[in-house]
């Protein structure tokens, strides 16, 4: 139902037919014109309250614009899409029109494909019927899914461009339909966009408030609320009550800008959890969404009585009202066009009581104080602009309502004369008549009969004897007049409206009040970061140099007019005051150089930086210098910011889970952290000054962002003091309240981690059996028992009684169980955390007395280096291989080169599975006499199950043969330097941002050289084909994708650095003034920027470290073109990696990548290309096949059982699977777990066994269940940037974190790695280990 002004309409869903009253609902008759049974949806124009629709299923619709008068039919391309608002209209220019139509399209012969398309008009498809195109195109994107217009805002869902996103969605927003932008969000892995899980709400005309879904079993969401184009969303509030249809109660107050109502859950984690009942509280803001505060409650009930509780304290006592998800009446909930009169009902208290336990409630100030106006709930409606207020009680037969016409302050009894239960109240519109209609069904005794029957009752109250108001009944009434700021976007609101005590009607129905404004002084909040520029700090710096128009600065040493880097927000109507968007006279050198040129720029530390790490996704970086300083770029190191000059920090934590979250640690109780990225810091309480125990400091929750464990110390640990040891606390709010989780612990963490899906509110501990000491001198005498908690820690188990250690690893959770008696480990493997198998070695390879490190695990096996030889300088050991569930381990390869600290020359390929390079100790027995190791690199393509030298290439780049012959690699091949011989180990050999590119620093040869006699090579398709790139050792980093290298000269003062935008083929000097020791190019992790940082130190003062930003991005100025349906003439080309076939299969399948043609003058930067694209799973072969356990190659490559060894038995088990009919016993090889190869050679089938009837056994062994999934495009798509986090670890505190730092000074020698872990068998030594996860 909806009002033309007078005419009110009314559509029946079950007949499809709409009627119509000329009189306000006094009489009705049925709309004749249209079709009989053929409307499926009334739609009333928004904006021209002349106009409105009727929708069909078919492309024939139906118009009226003089007020359902007359209706005209117009054609569109598509039937309308079935969702519940189609159409969408411009705020001013109503005949410009929005229509989602559906598309289908025939599939075979007996179904249909069908998807969203998005069509605009500017005259109601007369003529202009035009199909709306969104970047990426609707189809690619997999087609509108909602649109919507809001405010000034036209938005559109689509279906995510990445096929690995699953059901993730995007938002285009625009404010001309014509240009669309894509909406992004803060980075937390809790507000991603889904179907049916995000609620655009009500928005202002400068900005755009989206509510996502968090919670989805439990309807919590948070709100997200946008800039003035609507494409940057910041986080405004949390846990905001919704409704299963996605409703959430949020509403602005109508016709006052930037205030607005909300519920949210107080106990949200409890309801999603544990299932609870939801604590509900009601907050306003009074500043668009910047913050919100509790709602005032009233001291006196509406009998004039205390309220019950104290007011003075709005956390414990405050006004909660029902709002959008429990609607009791139509339209909207509190307010309505009268200038700053809000009903509501509810109650006051500490949380929002239901429905008919509550009272109802009036505001006329705007929502900034409220009164009880009736005991109980009523529904309610205003008239006459507010001088008219009507409330009928819904709670149970009534024959009267009341009316008041003094702003409430007194009541009136209009009696109805038949007894009805109240449904719903309504008027016109906009409020601005004195009928209204109620709607409700007569009760039987009314009635005198058994059948309920429905009823609309007109109330006129134009009859009062009452006159028209004139200028002295009205007042002055200034909106948002008490909290928050005055003026919004430039001005101050105020209306005239009847004084309460003036007895008379305002009249004038149909026109809406009239707003007026009166100009304020422009404000610090009146501006926004102008274009090329962010927030940071509260201040807008630039994100690099300014564009500048052509010809403004010829003359590079001049000046020039550039931007202030702020601008007044579009629609800001300020005038005067603070004018912070005047020109500024900037230096043209400056300013954006022309196509082809590269700048720099310099800044240099007061101090050495200790450590660097950049916001995924993002440019910003910060860094730490060893005087506890921290400064921050957001442009890439064009500029610097020292952040809280006044502080000194122990280290920053990047949140792992969230790309825009970040905390910097103190020595106090108060530490500082970010939400967006660093461009606000904020300050936040912890229950105890940070652990001094070497465990890491915060732990961080996969699914959860705000959810963190905090690990604190106590007691006087300088002095010795007895009880100096370390607790463990909780927070499931960003840190808003801290819980106790245990004491005595050397760490705690989330059992849950992103591949290991366990109870999320599962904990981890590893804590001391003795719990009262000094924690620092704590030995053998005191074990370290595993123990786990459910429900937060409060339902906790012992797991293990004596630990050495615990770490996760994509599905696994490995604990290191020691045997004190016989001073030995086992290795513990769990799939659930709930069930442990102990880890099967060959035996003569048990972990007695042995380290071990746990390597980079990502393909359905966990991958162990165990230490053969720990003598000094002679450090190596076997990489060991388990099964899908890590129970047995087999020898993938020996002799692999470690390092004193544990680390291991071991690197998997980011982006393609399988492939790893490492480095062998080629003479361990003169090794282990003289200390001098001679290395030599290996190389597989199937995930361990075979190792190869690297072929060298033919020719060095100067074109000159080697001086050994490639046709016997065991005595010339291609050796690279590994990971133990770096000095910053996130200079990977591979790129995220291109599978199959490699750069490594080595020589060809017997075996590998000093560093400095190297030379630079590089591949293309995942190491099968080498090129020498460049003589000499350098630092490189990959930029844009792969599409421009850069390396620098890191054994000598340098002042130039090389650059190649064809892949190596060619390379370019260019120079960056004074010279100096590079020691780091860093970028973003991403490698898609094209700018870098080097990070060194000038000869003259070696105790700073100076940063030098170098811009590449003027460098090329065409972007390049990926056509995915025709890529004859794009810049692209598709490539596979190989694997001794050729149908080019890897790990059992073919799989494309696409890369830049490699000598195409472009640029990539944000081109979308397709994820990797499964073409065919491939034929089995010898590749897809690794030694079983207690098996190992031979001199020939064949799987033997190595001697005085037995091999497995065979083994039934498989039979449990319903789709399984035979079984097979076991040979000397199994199939590698992560392939997906069918059919073809199957060595690993021996006889051949029809499974029993009952495919069940009863057996006393305990094995974990396989559990690997089955492949598919997305898991494996899933390999990349997240592989890269885990196999190349971040250098960030040292040994074990910052608290190990504080107290052994640890040199920045020792790095901490993501991906590895190392036990030592001494049952007191520290667990070497960052958590990847942290």
């Amino acid at each position: 139902m909806y009002h033309f002004i007078q005419v009110v309409t009314y559509f029946d869903a079950f007949t499809r037919q709409v009627w119509i009253s000329n009189n306000e609902g006094k009489s009705w008759r049925i709309i004749d014109s249209i079709p009989p049974n053929s409307a499926t949806l009334l739609v009333p124009h928004p904006f021209d309250n002349r106009m409105g629709f009727i929708l069909t299923d078919k492309t024939t619709h139906y118009r009226t614009d003089d007020r359902g008068e007359t209706w005209h039919s117009f054609d569109v391309p598509a039937p309308p899409s079935l969702i519940s608002e189609p159409l969408t209209f411009h705020s001013t220019k109503h005949d410009h029109v929005l229509y989602q139509g559906m598309v289908c399209e025939k599939d075979g012969w007996w179904g249909s494909l069908c998807h969203d398309e998005l069509f605009a008009s500017t005259d109601f498809f007369e003529s202009d019927k035009r199909i709306v195109t969104l970047p990426g195109g609707n189809k690619d994107s997999g087609g509108v899914v909602a649109l919507a217009m809001v405010s000034k805002f036209a938005v559109v869902a689509t279906k995510s461009f990445n096929l690995g996103s699953q059901d993730e969605m995007v938002l285009f927003v625009s404010t001309d339909a014509q240009n669309w932008g894509r909406a992004q969000f803060p980075h937390t892995t809790a507000s991603k966009l889904r179907e049916n899980a995000y609620t655009i709400v009500e928005s202002t005309l400068h900005s755009l408030g989206v509510d996502v879904l968090l919670y989805p079993r439990s309807a919590v969401g948070t709100l997200f609320v946008s800039n003035s184009n609507g494409t940057q969303f910041v986080q405004s509030l949390q846990n905001t009550n919704r409704n299963r249809e996605g409703f959430v109660d949020f509403e602005n107050i109508y016709g006052i800008e930037g205030v607005g109502i909300a519920n949210a859950v107080d106990n949200a984690v409890e309801v999603d959890g544990r299932g609870v009942e939801k604590v509900i509280k009601t907050f306003a803001t009074f500043d668009d969404g910047s913050s919100w505060a509790p709602l005032l409650a009233p001291e006196k009930d509406a009998q004039n009585n205390p309220i019950g509780c104290d007011v003075s304290h709005p956390s414990s006592c405050s006004l909660h009202l029902h709002s959008v998800t429990s609607p009791h009446n139509i339209g909207r909930v509190f307010s309505s066009p009268a200038p700053g009169y809000v009903l509501g009902v509810g109650n006051v208290g500490d949380r929002l009581k239901p429905y008919r336990e509550c009272d109802t409630f009036l505001s006329t100030d705007g929502g900034v104080s409220w009164k009880m106006v009736h005991k109980d709930s009523h529904i309610y409606e205003f008239g006459d602009k507010g001088s008219l207020m009507v409330l009928a009680s819904d709670e149970e037969v009534i024959d009267k309502v009341l009316y008041s016409s003094d702003a409430g302050l007194s009541w009136q009894v209009l009696d109805l004369g038949i007894k009805i239960k109240a449904r719903a109240l309504t008027t016109v519109s906009d409020s601005t008549s004195q009928k209204f209609l109620l709607l409700g069904t007569v009760d039987r005794e009314s009635k005198g009969g058994d059948d309920q029957a429905h009823a609309a009752i007109f109330l006129d109250f134009a009859t009062l004897p009452r006159n028209k108001c004139t200028d002295n009944d009205l007042e002055k009434w200034y909106a948002r007049n008490g909290r928050g700021r005055k003026c919004v976007m430039g001005h101050q609101q105020w209306y005239h409206r009847k004084k309460p005590e003036a007895d008379c009607y305002m009249g004038d129905k149909f026109t809406d009040p009239v707003e007026h404004e009166e100009r304020c002084e422009c404000e610090d909040e009146d501006y926004e970061c102008d274009f090329n520029y962010v927030l940071e700090d509260n201040k807008c710096i630039p994100q690099g140099p300014e564009p500048i128009p052509a010809g403004v600065c010829e003359d590079a040493s001049g000046t020039y007019m550039g931007s202030s880097g702020y601008r007044l927000i579009p629609g800001n109507t300020c005038l005067g005051g603070v004018r912070k968007d005047d020109k500024v006279k900037k230096d043209c050198a400056k300013a954006q150089l022309p196509a082809g040129e590269i700048s720099h720029q310099t800044f240099e530390f007061p101090s050495r930086v200790h450590q660097h790490e950049y916001f995924r996704e993002s440019r910003t970086i910060l860094v730490r210098l060893d005087d506890g300083s921290i400064y921050q770029s957001s442009n890439d190191g064009y500029t610097w910011t020292h952040i809280r000059p006044n502080d000194r920090f122990l280290g920053f934590y990047m949140h792992a889970h969230s790309n825009d979250r970040a905390y910097l640690i103190t020595t106090s109780f108060e530490i500082y952290h970010t939400i967006d990225a660093g461009k606000t810091w904020n300050s936040m309480k912890v229950p105890l000054a940070a652990s001094i125990f070497g465990a890491p400091i915060m732990s961080f929750h996969p699914q959860e962002s705000d959810w963190i464990i905090w690990m604190g110390g106590t007691g006087d640990c300088n002095n010795f003091a007895s009880d100096c040891h370390a607790e463990a606390f909780y927070t499931t709010n960003n840190g808003g309240k801290w819980d106790k989780i245990e004491t005595y612990v050397k760490s705690c963490g989330w059992a849950r981690d992103t591949d290991l899906k366990i109870d999320r509110q599962l904990i981890l501990c590893e804590s001391y059996r003795n719990k009262k000491g000094n924690q620092r001198y704590f030995g053998a005498a005191n074990p370290l028992e595993l123990w786990e908690g459910s429900d937060f820690y409060k339902n906790k188990v012992k797991l293990f009684d004596n630990i050495v250690g615990f770490t996760k690893f994509s599905e696994y959770l490995i604990v290191a169980e020691f045997h004190p008696q016989e001073v030995s480990l086992d290795l513990q493997v769990s799939l659930d955390g709930k069930h442990f198998a102990i880890g099967m070695f060959p035996s003569d390879l048990r972990i007695n007395n042995h380290a071990y490190t746990v390597l980079e695990s990502s393909t359905d096996s966990i991958f162990l280096h165990l230490t053969v030889s720990e003598r000094p300088f002679a450090e190596y050991g076997s990489i060991l291989k388990s099964n899908s569930n890590g129970t047995f381990f087999g020898v993938s390869v020996e002799q692999v080169n470690r390092n004193k600290e544990g680390f291991v020359d071991f690197e998997k390929m980011i982006g393609l599975d399988g492939i790893a390079l490492i480095n062998i100790v080629a003479n361990p027995h003169d090794a282990e006499i003289s200390g001098h190791k001679k290395l030599q690199t290996r190389i597989t393509h199937n995930d361990g199950g075979s190792w190869k030298p690297l072929t060298p290439p033919n020719r060095d780049s100067n074109k000159q043969s080697y001086a050994c012959s490639s046709t016997y690699l065991k005595k010339c091949a291609l050796h690279l330097h590994g990971y133990t011989a770096r000095r910053d180990p996130r200079a990977t050999y591979s790129t995220p941002s291109v599978p199959g590119l490699i750069m490594g620093v080595g020589n060809v040869g017997e075996f590998l050289e000093l560093y400095g006699d190297s030379d630079t090579f590089l591949s293309r398709d995942g190491g099968f084909i080498w090129e020498e790139i460049h003589k000499g050792a350098y630092l490189w980093e990959y930029l844009d994708s792969g599409s421009l290298l850069v390396m620098a000269d890191d054994e000598h003062p340098t002042n130039v650095v090389l650059f190649s935008t064809d892949q190596g083929l060619s390379w370019h000097e260019y120079n960056f003034g004074e010279s100096m020791r590079v020691e780091s190019i860093v970028t973003v992790p991403e490698d898609t920027s094209r700018r870098i940082i080097l990070l060194g130190s000038y000869p003259r003062s070696p105790r700073v470290t100076v940063a030098v930003h170098v811009d590449f991005s003027s460098l090329l100025r065409r972007q390049c073109v990926l056509d995915v349906k025709n890529s004859v003439d794009d810049d692209f080309e598709l490539w596979s990696p190989s694997e001794q076939r050729e149908e080019q299969c890897l790990f059992g399948r073919k799989t494309l990548f696409h890369r830049r043609i490699r000598d195409r003058e472009c640029y990539v930067g944000d081109q979308q290309k397709d994820v990797e694209k499964l073409v065919q799973n491939c034929t089995c072969i010898d590749s897809d096949f690794e030694c079983e356990f207690n098996h190992v190659r031979n001199e020939d490559g064949e799987c033997v059982l190595i001697p005085g060894m037995t091999p497995l038995p065979s083994d039934d088990s498989v039979c449990r699977n319903d789709d399984v009919d035979f079984w097979y016993d076991r040979t000397a090889y199994r199939k590698i777990p992560h392939s997906s190869c069918t059919g073809g050679k199957r060595p690993d089938r021996g006889a051949e066994h029809i499974c029993p009837g009952p495919r069940h056994h009863s057996a006393c062994t305990i094995r974990l269940p396989e559990q690997r999934p089955s492949f598919s495009s997305g898991s494996f798509a899933d390999s990349g940037l997240v592989a890269t986090v885990l196999s190349i670890p971040f250098f960030l505190f040292g040994l074990a974190g910052i608290g190990w730092e504080r107290v052994m000074s640890q040199s920045s020698d020792l790095r901490a790695r993501y991906g590895y872990r190392t036990v030592p068998v001494d049952e007191d030594a520290q667990v070497l280990r960052f958590e990847d996860d942290e």
